[in-house]
C-alpha cells in the first residue's frame, strides 16, 4: 500500500499536475524573454547601437525645474529617475486623496433625498468621465495659464502667493519660499482628481446600494439619523464592495498620471525621454519606467489587499 506521502505527490494527483504545468509554463516564458533579449541585444550590436544601463552613472547634463529635492545638471541619470519618480508619488498621492474624498461625497450625493443634488452630482459624473483625460489636462493647464496673476503682481493669501509660477507658501514676504507648487503640477493633480473622483463616485454609490435597506432601517429605529446612519453603519459595511474597484481606481490614477508629459510636467517618463534623446538608450529607458510602474503598482495593490483583510476581519 503506498505510502500518504507518496501518493500526495503521484501524478494522479491534480494539484502535482497543476504545478508541473505552472512550472513548465514559467519556463518557456524565461526562454522566450532570454531568447528576446538575446535577439535584440545581437540587432543593436550590428547597427553599431550602444546598450546597457552604464549610462545610469553618467552626468544627467539637464536640470530638473521643480522636485523634492533639488537636481542639477552635473548629477548621474540614476539621480534624475528618482527625482522623476519622486514627481509622480506626490501627484498619486495627493491625488488619490483629492479624487477619493471628492468622489466619496459625489456618491453619497447622487443618493440624496434631493432631486436637484441628485441631479448636480450625476451631471458631474457623465461630464467628467466621457471627457478624455488629455484633454481635461490641457484645458486646466491652459485656463491656469491664463488666469493665474502675472508674476510682478501675484496674488496673496495669507502666508500663499499665487501666481503663474505657481503656488507658493512663505512664512514672510522676504523669506525664500518653504515650497513651490508649480502650475504644471496644479494642472494635472486637479485633472487626475476630477477625472478620478467621477469613477470613484459610482464606486462608492454601488458599495452603498449593496448594503440591505434594513440596515439604514434599523439605523433609524436607534435613533439615528441619516448622516449618522451612513457613517457608522451603511459606509462601514460598503467598503467590502467599494474597496477592490477602488483599488483599480488608484492603480489608474498612478499609471494615468504618464500623461504629464502632455503639459511639462517632469515626471519619471518625461524624463525617461530626455534621457532617450540624449543617450539613444530607448530600450534601457523604457524598462526602467515599466518597472517603476509596475513596481508602483504592485505596491498599491499590495496595501490596499490589506486594508481590505483588515476591514473583512473587523466585519466578522
Amino acid at each position: 500500500m503506498p505510502s500518504p506521502s507518496r501518493k500526495r505527490w503521484s501524478w494522479r494527483s491534480q494539484a502535482v499536475r497543476g504545478l508541473a504545468w505552472q512550472v513548465l509554463l514559467l519556463a518557456l516564458l524565461a526562454l522566450l524573454l532570454w531568447f528576446l533579449a538575446g535577439n535584440i541585444a545581437r540587432n543593436m550590436a550590428q547597427r553599431g547601437i550602444q546598450s546597457g544601463f552604464d549610462f545610469l552613472l553618467q552626468p544627467a547634463g539637464f536640470e530638473i525645474g521643480e522636485g523634492l529635492f533639488g537636481f542639477e545638471a552635473s548629477q548621474a541619470y540614476w539621480l534624475a529617475f528618482l527625482t522623476g519618480l519622486g514627481n509622480t508619488l506626490r501627484t498619486a498621492l495627493v491625488g488619490s486623496v483629492l479624487a477619493t474624498v471628492l468622489g466619496t461625497a459625489l456618491g453619497i450625493g447622487r443618493l440624496s433625498r434631493s432631486a436637484l443634488l441628485r441631479g448636480l452630482c450625476a451631471s458631474y459624473v457623465e461630464l467628467f468621465r466621457n471627457i478624455p483625460l488629455l484633454l481635461q489636462l490641457l484645458m486646466w493647464y491652459l485656463l491656469l495659464a491664463e488666469a493665474l496673476p502675472a508674476f510682478d503682481a501675484p496674488g496673496r493669501l495669507g502666508v500663499l502667493t499665487l501666481s503663474k509660477s505657481g503656488l507658493v507658501w512663505q512664512a514672510t514676504t522676504d523669506a525664500e519660499p518653504l515650497f513651490t507648487l508649480s502650475p504644471e503640477f496644479l494642472a494635472l493633480t486637479l485633472g487626475l482628481s476630477l477625472y478620478t473622483a467621477a469613477f470613484i463616485a459610482e464606486v462608492v454609490r454601488a458599495g452603498i446600494t449593496a448594503v440591505p435597506r434594513g440596515q439604514s432601517e434599523a439605523a433609524a429605529a436607534l435613533g439615528l439619523n441619516q448622516h449618522q446612519a451612513m457613517r457608522r453603519v451603511v459606509l462601514p459595511q460598503a467598503l467590502r464592495v467599494i474597496i477592490p474597484p477602488l483599488t483599480n481606481q488608484y492603480l489608474n490614477l498612478s499609471k494615468n498620471s504618464s500623461l504629464a508629459v502632455a503639459i511639462g510636467y517632469p515626471d519619471v517618463v518625461s524624463i525617461a525621454n530626455t534621457a532617450i534623446n540624449q543617450t539613444g538608450r530607448a530600450v534601457e529607458c523604457l524598462l526602467i519606467v515599466m518597472a517603476i510602474y509596475l513596481c508602483l503598482s504592485l505596491a498599491t495593490s499590495l496595501l490596499m489587499n490589506v486594508y481590505n483583510a483588515r476591514v473583512a476581519l473587523k466585519e466578522r
